[in-house]
């Protein structure tokens, strides 16, 4: 299976990131790019990984997708 994929996208709560970076505009620029699976750091920031918990749901064992309501 070949797949294109960024493992390392800092969110919008790290320094020096724009304020953009949320989950909805990396979901949306994926797609654009072609993009399958998308990493992100931050996931120990409190605020980022409330976000995930609110914004994700499980894909499949080990990866999780944005919940329809967020795809836009």
């Amino acid at each position: 299976m070949c797949f294109i994929a960024d493992f390392h996208i800092h969110s919008y709560l790290s320094r020096a990131t724009s304020p953009q970076m949320n989950l909805e505009n990396i979901y949306k620029w994926a797609q654009i790019k072609g993009i399958a699976v998308v990493g992100t750091g931050d996931f120990t920031h409190p605020e980022w990984f409330a976000e995930l918990q609110e914004k994700l749901e499980p894909a499949e064992p080990g990866l999780f997708r944005l919940k329809d309501e967020y795809c836009s």
